[in-house]
């Protein structure tokens, strides 16, 4: 066996690993749990409304539905399997499963595994339950399996030069680029692009400009094919280039599912298309009148003889005709919309649709890459020539919920393992975002000072500020002692987040409010961000403000003019938790343009050599304050 298969051998049993972990998480959060504490804990909605009901791609219905409060939790999401039930004691068939399209606060959509809609969606006691997604792991164990399989086929070329085992090749420049909207790190990022002709990779720090590079290279290599793949692990970051990419005038279709139902996103899906093309509705008609037909031959009947019998058989065979005729008639238009489009664009495991079934494509580019699992990027790269991978090892890694898994390196990722094996890769080297000082020590630590802060930012500050643009308020010998939240075993620190809002009164007393800065509140523990939204909510001072307030993971990809970085960890024995995640910390560290502020407990946190670091770096080139400083009395 070779290096490489017994390589995709090992990523196999850590994925297998990961399902069977992912599985149990589900059983205990879930499956054990009676209706009532599922509902108060967000994993089901019940009792629920239906709004509208029809029938989606394919011989699918789908539903929407309503609950009646937006308060409690809520952990559906769109992509997210499900099962649509009734508690109607006589109802026939009471359970069918989907998958969420999108979900709003009080709405889901749901397009059914089903032909029929239920004959029970108008009698009440209607719900949803989260279920086990398998279909995401089915669907990468599958490519995982082809791509071990590969031989002597372009696949296996891929594989070969994505692991290493060859050295990636390009075409030489006939002519060089110019393109005057970029740096000169970006259009050679554009150009080895342009002349891969197998894998290419781009590596974006923080605030580097990494989607304006990709959304420049995809508009010119679509200039000369007819369709570029484009994907993502994430239906947000598939949303964000989907934008990017109309707003520079290429034709694009999203596939899949939508996470957020935005006009500018809901126009380029495929679904959207196909109902504004003046055919949709006769395809609708033919759908309902199979729907009919087929419900017609499946009532129930008190007498069933002979005559019966072959009554039904006609019906079936009916409604079996009219839906052939209506795919028949909707799998034209959409080869006609898919084979008009410049991009498609999908998530990963999107990109195992049928509607991309047997469709090839020249190239593909994977964007946020660093957060995407070997075996979901192997998907999208079994329907491609050449593959450009983009992101940044150093920011948000991929979720991976088995220990074991992760320690064996699941969480390694086909862009961390192409940086590492080739010689000639992509680095964007200007940042535009931050004040150096700010950037200065993700520089050191993470990008080996190889980032240079763009002229118009190096020496931006806020202004009226005394203050410096990176500052540490430090907590150590207060008492402020980190509490546990008993049900979800979260951390939240109260007292470090009254410090906090003493230095935010002091920054906004000195702005009217229409010239206020932009501000965000972010934090490592989900607790904390519950514990600040409602302290801001019943905060006269601050209740009005535009403030945005998020765990780190939930604000990646965003950016504002001062950012507050609340760590909470506060105990006599150092412990710091997932704070050693060093690449959350980076993500929180590179949001600020005008100032960060972290407040945290240095004689907890100094003890790990990578806050000793940075601790010594803001004493050098920042600002360092004691809590005591901004206590009353």
């Amino acid at each position: 066996m070779s290096k490489i298969i017994q390589e995709l051998e090992e990523v196999s049993k850590w994925l297998a690993l990961e399902k069977q972990e992912d599985f149990e998480q589900h059983r205990t959060k879930v499956l054990n749990l009676p209706l009532e504490e599922r509902i108060k804990k967000g994993y089901s909605w019940y009792p629920v409304a239906v709004l509208k009901s029809g029938y989606a791609l394919g011989e699918r219905a789908f539903v929407i539905v309503e609950r009646p409060v937006s308060e409690s939790p809520n952990q559906f999401r769109a992509g997210k399997t499900v099962n649509f039930f009734t508690r109607q004691a006589d109802a026939y068939q009471p359970e069918k499963t989907g998958v969420i399209q999108y979900v709003e606060k009080k709405k889901m959509k749901i397009v059914l595994n089903s032909k029929d809609l239920p004959e029970w969606i108008g009698m009440g006691q209607i719900g949803v339950d989260l279920l086990f997604d398998e279909r995401t792991y089915l669907e990468m164990e599958k490519a995982l399996n082809k791509v071990k399989k590969a031989k002597g086929d372009r696949l296996a070329e891929l594989r070969d030069i994505i692991l290493g085992a060859q050295d990636p090749s390009f075409h030489r420049p006939t002519h060089p680029l110019s393109v005057p909207q970029l740096n000169a790190s970006q259009q050679m990022a554009v150009q080895k692009a342009i002349n891969a002709m197998d894998v290419s990779v781009i590596h974006g720090p923080p605030g580097t400009g990494k989607t304006t590079t990709l959304v420049e290279a995809i508009r010119l290599i679509s200039q000369e094919e007819q369709t570029v793949l484009v994907s993502a692990p994430s239906n947000t970051a598939v949303d964000l280039l989907t934008e990017r990419l109309a707003a520079a005038g290429l034709n694009v279709v999203r596939i899949g599912n939508i996470s957020r139902v935005d006009e500018s996103i809901i126009n380029h899906t495929l679904e959207a298309r196909l109902s504004q093309h003046p055919e949709s509705k006769n395809i609708k008609k033919v759908k309902i009148q199979a729907a009919e037909t087929r419900r017609q031959a499946n009532r129930y009947r008190r007498r069933f003889g002979r005559e019966e019998y072959a009554e039904r058989r006609q019906l079936q065979q009916e409604a079996k005709e009219l839906a052939a005729w209506a795919n028949q008639l909707e799998d034209r238009l959409i080869e006609q919309i898919l084979s008009g489009a410049n991009v498609i664009t999908c998530t990963l495991v999107g990109a195992s649709s049928r509607v991309l079934q047997g469709r090839k494509f020249r190239t593909l580019i994977i964007d946020e890459a660093a957060q995407a699992l070997e075996p979901a990027c192997w998907i999208p790269i079994s329907k491609v020539s050449r593959v450009i991978f983009a992101g940044d090892p150093h920011q948000l890694p991929p979720t991976v919920k088995s220990r074991t898994a992760q320690k064996a390196g699941l969480g390694i990722t086909l862009i961390e393992k192409c940086l590492e094996r080739m010689s000639d890769t992509s680095f964007l080297d200007t940042q535009y975002r931050m004040n150096e000082q700010i950037m200065g020590f993700s520089n050191q630590r993470f990008y080996n000072n190889a980032l240079k802060a763009a002229p118009d930012v190096a020496q931006q500050r806020l202004a009226f500020s005394t203050d410096e643009p990176i500052l540490f308020i430090d907590t150590a010998g207060c008492g402020f002692e980190e509490k546990i939240q008993a049900q979800y075993q979260s951390r939240f620190n109260p007292e470090e987040y009254q410090i906090l809002t003493e230095h935010l009164y002091l920054l906004i007393a000195q702005f009217e409010p229409e010239n206020l800065p932009s501000i965000a509140l972010i934090s490592p523990y989900r607790e904390q961000v519950i514990h600040i939204k409602r302290q801001v909510e019943e905060d006269p001072k601050l209740k009005e403000l535009p403030i945005t307030i998020n765990t780190i993971d939930g604000f990646q990809g965003q950016e504002r003019d001062v950012i507050y970085l609340s760590l909470v960890r506060s105990n006599s024995k150092s412990e710091i938790g997932f704070l050693k995640d060093y690449r959350r910390m980076n993500v929180a560290m590179t949001r600020a343009r005008l100032q960060l502020v972290i407040v945290g407990d240095s004689a907890t946190i100094g003890n790990d050599g990578f806050y000793q670091e940075l601790l010594e770096y803001i004493e050098s080139n920042g600002q360092y304050q004691t809590a005591w400083e901004y206590m009353q009395g």
